[in-house]
């Protein structure tokens, strides 16, 4: 059926080649960084210790690592084999053909798009309330998503911070990677403050029972806690933007990866170490935990890296849905105007003004609140389907034979794609009907325009049947 045709690893080389490769190694780990350490470290981490796993919360994010891990392992193969623009989506399109590319495609779409929506609105709140410490109240009406009873109407400093990182973004990559960058250090350096002033209050009598809610609750945990970690996926979306993709993008993964899982376990270990784990059930546990040893000062600037950690998290899922969007459009599944690159920036103008729009009117209207665990899902979802990608590419002989190989193919990937499907069967049941709901309307789009408008279907690109 032609609806299963492949790409080949040529055909994606001739369609590249339209974005500056300025990205290094290290560029690639900040985006990662920038992605990852967000509102897990600064929200998550407080509820999960309080609500399921106590001072087991260690473990909890040492087991969500371990199913990264797995599925970083299998995206860094791809990235390096196949050094393109639309991560998951154009793995998809060499492994198993362009239906299950178009698929992956619009769940990552989900997935970057909610994901972006919902820590929009965590960065309203602390914005919000660093002003309110500053004696700067903002009217009920704009500081917050369409609700009667609470009389907000628009989360206005949503919407802001939106369209001015979409401005940032088409400005171009290195301006880009620059103002990420200078982010990531501001948050680390809060973090690592955090740790060294927090560890001189540690009791460990605050560790006593290590595992209050059993082991059950350290994999209710797990679940809670791998919310957390999304985001390194997205730094597969620039390759493109890499000078030496084959050596970078796998570091770039798995550096950022094994940064962020060591500043989880310690801030974890801190944390439920000052503060009693029960206590932890709040919106700011890193803030209320230096509030709590009287370091009222450095809660406050705990605000002022959150603000910084959550910004980072947007610029990278908006960037990774960008570059998503230009390149399903180059494949001629969406509108080729969302391909277009402008020529002084070498930007995919047009599907990031898209992209921002879109995701400024989701943030700043609807509630997010029943939507969120969708990000979780689609993400999982992709992961496994990545996962089983690489024993597709393996039988196939495709890809480029040099660069990052996965040890122990197939017995990882089928352990990662089990772990992520493990964890997708524990999400609720109205998470899956929003799932269904959008996977039928992505099926609609591509058999009413996607497919006829395919650029491999119209036979421009070589193709294997």
């Amino acid at each position: 059926m032609d609806i299963f045709r492949k790409k080949t690893v040529g055909s994606l080389d001739e369609s590249a080649g339209k974005l500056n490769r300025t990205l290094s190694a290290l560029d690639l780990t900040a985006l990662g960084v920038g992605a990852i350490i967000g509102t897990g470290i600064f929200v998550l981490t407080g509820v999960a210790a309080a609500v399921h796993a106590g001072p087991g919360l260690i473990i909890s994010f040492a087991i969500a690592a371990l199913t990264c891990v797995l599925s970083a392992l299998c995206y860094s193969e791809f990235a390096s084999s196949v050094p393109v623009s639309g991560s998951a989506y154009a793995y998809s399109y060499v492994a198993f053909g362009e239906i299950i590319a178009w698929i992956l495609g619009w769940d990552l779409i989900l997935e970057y798009g909610v994901a972006a929506a919902a820590v929009a609105s965590g960065w309203s709140s602390y914005f919000t309330g660093l002003l309110d410490g500053f004696g700067l109240h903002l009217p009920a009406a704009i500081s917050g998503a369409y609700d009667a009873s609470k009389g907000s109407i628009i989360d206005l400093p949503a919407v802001i911070i939106i369209f001015v990182i979409t401005y940032l973004l088409n400005r171009g990559i290195t301006e880009t990677a620059r103002f990420n960058g200078i982010m990531v250090i501001v948050k680390l350096l809060v973090v690592l403050l955090f740790i060294g002033v927090g560890a001189f209050y540690v009791k460990p009598v605050n560790w006593s029972p290590f595992l209050p809610f059993g082991v059950g609750g350290v994999i209710n945990g797990a679940a809670t806690v791998f919310f957390a970690y999304i985001g390194f996926d997205a730094v597969a979306t620039a390759a493109e933007e890499v000078k030496k993709p084959q050596r970078d993008l796998p570091i770039g993964i798995i550096a950022s990866l094994a940064i962020c899982t060591l500043l989880y376990i310690t801030v974890s270990l801190v944390l439920t170490g000052i503060v009693p784990y029960s206590s932890l059930n709040v919106g700011d546990p890193v803030a209320f935990a230096l509030r709590f040893v009287n370091q009222n000062m450095l809660a406050g600037l705990t605000s002022v890296g959150a603000i910084a950690g959550m910004t980072t998290v947007l610029l990278v899922m908006l960037f990774g849905m960008t570059r998503l969007l230009f390149a399903i459009s180059r494949d001629g599944l969406l509108t080729s105007k969302l391909s277009n690159v402008s020529g002084k920036a070498q930007t995919p103008t047009q599907s990031t003004w898209v992209t921002g729009t879109l995701i400024a009117i989701l943030t700043g209207f609807v509630p997010l609140n029943k939507l969120a665990n969708l990000t979780s899902i689609g993400t999982l979802f992709a992961f496994a389907v990545v996962s089983l990608g690489i024993i597709a590419l393996r039988r196939n002989n495709t890809g480029n034979k040099s660069g990052f190989k996965v040890p122990w193919v197939p017995y990882l990937p089928l352990l990662s794609a089990a772990a992520c499907i493990y964890l997708m069967i524990n999400l609720q049941a109205i998470t899956w009907i929003g799932f269904v709901i959008w996977m039928i309307v992505g099926l609609l789009i591509y058999f009413l325009y996607g497919k006829k408008h395919s650029v491999l279907n119209n036979g421009s690109e070589k193709a294997d049947l």
